[in-house]
This record gives C-alpha cells, structure tokens and sequence, in this order.
C-alpha cells in the first residue's frame, strides 16, 4: 500500500511507523539462565577434580625447587615466586601416599586460603570448566577414606563424566595436610 503524494512529511513517518508496526519481528522472550558454578578442573592418576574457583589463587608450571629437609616425602620444595616463598606440596602423594611423576602436563594449583599459602602439584589442569548446579549431587557413597574429607560432591554430565568436588578449604584446615614435619 502506498502512500499518497499529497501527504505532510509528518504523516508520511506516521505512514511508514505503521507499516514498521504491522511487519516487525517479535522481541525474543526472556529466558531463565541456569545458575552455572564455575571451577578450576584437573587430574590427578585417573580421577578428575574440580576445585571452585574462588580457591583456587593462580596456576604455574612447576617451578625450579629447594629442598626442604626433615618433611614428609610429598613435600616437594620451597619456591621462590616473585619474591614469595611458596612451598609445594605433591598432592598425590599427600592423598594417597603415591608420588606423582613429573610430566610436561603437571601444574601446581596454589591456594592461599586461612593463612595456608602453599602450591599442590597435579598430573594436569584443564582450566575453567563450568557446570549447571541441577548436575551438581552428593559425594559418591564409594570414595577412597583418604579422598573423603575433602570431596564436598561432584558433576555428572550427561555425556558420562565424573567430576569430583575438591574443597581446598577442607585441605587447608585439615590437621594432618599441616603436619609436615617427618
């Protein structure tokens, strides 16, 4: 439908408002977003770990060591990072008495958390991973008792994985992970 010529400038935009009104597109609906939590993921042997993220203060290759005399066998060293003493502990080994092998894959995930500053060496880190909080479910009732005090759940995906929740915060209060006088 056209417009006649005679019209006003003014009704002529009246016009073409109308037409714009008749064929517009809908708005698209709001949506409700999954509440998603995120995590730092890694691996230790064959499991895989979730740490959240607000635990979890930086991530490094492993660093050039000083050794540490009369500590426990998963104590691996002191470093020194950017002017800060940071001691590293070997995760594996302080879990479940195994020593994790060093691999171009390792990290160190250190957390900082009620005074506890320290680095814990992993077999490999993922990254972010982030998971809808419906995924989230209570820690496997099968849990090794060395892995117990720490696993505060997991994510199961819908494809089949399994990640287990670690709580740093259970790690760093834990009386025996301060213990590391030989």
């Amino acid at each position: 439908m056209d417009a006649p010529v005679s019209q006003s400038p003014f009704q002529l935009l009246q016009h073409l408002e109308h037409l714009g009104r008749d064929h517009q597109a809908e708005l698209p609906t709001n949506e409700e977003h999954q509440a998603l939590w995120a995590g730092v993921a890694f691996r230790l042997g064959s499991q895989h770990f979730v740490a959240p993220m607000e635990q979890v203060s930086e991530l490094l290759k492993y660093p050039d060591l000083s050794p540490v005399p009369r500590t426990k066998n998963w104590v691996r060293g002191m470093a020194n990072v950017r002017g800060n003493l940071l001691p590293i502990m070997d995760l594996s080994g302080y879990l479940s008495g195994g020593s994790s092998s060093l691999t171009r894959a390792s990290r160190v995930l250190v957390i900082d958390i009620d005074g506890v500053f320290t680095g814990l060496l992993v077999d490999e880190v993922f990254g972010m991973r982030h998971f809808e909080d419906d995924l989230r479910r209570d820690a496997p009732a099968d849990l090794p008792p060395y892995l117990a005090p720490y696993i505060d759940g997991r994510f199961d995906e819908p494809a089949g994985g399994r990640w287990l929740l670690f709580s740093m915060e259970a790690l760093a209060r834990h009386p025996q992970f301060l213990k590391v006088a030989s």
